[in-house]
This record gives structure tokens, C-alpha cells and sequence, in this order.
């Protein structure tokens, strides 16, 4: 596929980072092994061309099931029908260890750290939109109280 088959998309678009498909490159094998600059970079576009394969396939696959947005099942099942299915166990494992590793990182959950009560929560999101409709009016309406109707202006 030329990389300017997608959609109005350049080739640089449509890359990977460099520096960390070195990396990767790099973790892969031994220490003393050395990789040539014309090696990564096809590497390099290699994996770009193995995602827009899976990526079209798991569209495919969403598409023959009338759904709209592609699931982790979707790209599980491009894997088998374009014959890599010796590896759907070991992606799936993966992908198990990446929902894990999201959780319980900061940015993990929609409420992760947070530890409110609903009211509490609707109070401070009334509380917030009085403060940006008082900046957006320049500061002529005072801030709502909380519990405050926020339909109702000042």
C-alpha cells in the first residue's frame, strides 16, 4: 500500500516514532547485536504496513457486524482471519495486562481518585459553571452558590 492511499494522509503522517521503534527494535535482542539505519527504517515501515492491514481487516470485521466503532474483538478476529491467529493468546494477555495497567494508573478510570458523593459532584459542577459564565460575562455575574439553581441568573 503507498502510504499516500490514506486518506489525503503523507507519509510522515502515517509513521511511527522513530526513537521508539529503535527502542523496541533494540529490547528485542541481544546486546551485541547492531541493526543498520536501513534496517529500522523498514522495520519501521513494516509495522506501519501490519497496522494498516489489522486496521482495515478489524474495520471489515466491524463492518459484517453492523457496528460502528471497532472493539478489541474486532482486531482479535482480523488476527484470525489474516492467519495470525497463533498469536490472538498472547495479544489478548496483553491487551488483559494494558485494561489492568490503566486502572491503576492516574489517568486510569473517569473517577479514579476521586472520592465525592454525587451531590457532592453536582454541587461542584454547578459551582464550576457559575465561575465560567462569571468569566465569560467579565466577572458582571457573581459566582452561584452550591445547591444554587443553575438555570437561574443572577
Amino acid at each position: 500500500m503507498d502510504p499516500m492511499d490514506i486518506v489525503g494522509k503523507s507519509k510522515e503522517d502515517v509513521s511511527l516514532p522513530k526513537s521508539t521503534m529503535c527502542k523496541i527494535i533494540k529490547e528485542m535482542l541481544p546486546p551485541d547485536v547492531r541493526v543498520a539505519r536501513d534496517a529500522q527504517d523498514l522495520l519501521v515501515e513494516c509495522c506501519v504496513e501490519f497496522i494498516n492491514l489489522l486496521s482495515s481487516e478489524s474495520n471489515e470485521v466491524c463492518n459484517r457486524e453492523d457496528k460502528k466503532t471497532i472493539a478489541p474483538e474486532h482486531v482479535l478476529k482480523a488476527l484470525e482471519v489474516l492467519g495470525f491467529g497463533e498469536y490472538i493468546e498472547e495479544v489478548y494477555a496483553a491487551y488483559e495486562q494494558h485494561k489492568l495497567d490503566t486502572l491503576d494508573s492516574p489517568k486510569g478510570g473517569k473517577f479514579s481518585g476521586v472520592e465525592m458523593t454525587e451531590e457532592e459532584a453536582v454541587a461542584e459542577q454547578q459551582r464550576m459553571f457559575a465561575e465560567a459564565r462569571a468569566r465569560m460575562n467579565n466577572g458582571l455575574t457573581k459566582p452561584a452558590e452550591p445547591g444554587a439553581d443553575p438555570a437561574v441568573d443572577s
